[in-house]
């Protein structure tokens, strides 16, 4: 078991597998919010759900609508159940926000590896089951 401590993005509590990559991640074009589902052939995750994992991912990218559509990942039910960043942008900080989706950074995510358990605790700390 490891334990590190990150930064809240927006408070909460989850834990679940993680889901990890080293590519940032457009929500928009890139996630389909009525599934859950990585769309983009050319992301390394493609095929992959998001839904109820905990995702790593270094940081986010792309437009401002990404924020919208995590919100509705989370009104379809597919949303993450937990989202970790080395560097959490302002369109990944407003869509967790809005969704309510525990987030945490300021974390090297090189230390999660896919099908992990990963929990998420009040104040930051976060818990890896080896």
């Amino acid at each position: 078991m490891r334990v590190l401590q990150g930064r809240v993005i927006q408070p909460g509590a989850a834990s679940g597998p993680a889901l990890v990559t080293d590519e940032p991640i457009s929500f928009l074009g890139e996630v389909d919010p009525e599934s859950g589902r990585v769309v983009d052939p050319r992301h390394p995750l493609a095929g992959c759900d998001v839904s109820g994992r905990v995702l790593v991912f270094p940081t986010g990218k792309g437009s401002t609508v990404g924020s919208y559509v995590l919100y509705q990942l989370a009104r379809n039910g597919h949303a993450p159940a937990a989202i970790v960043n080395a560097r959490c942008e302002a369109i990944v900080a407003t869509g967790a926000i809005i969704a309510g989706i525990p987030t945490v950074d300021g974390v090297d995510t090189s230390q999660f590896s896919t099908g992990q358990r990963v929990s998420i605790e009040e104040g930051g700390r976060i818990v890896i089951d080896a």
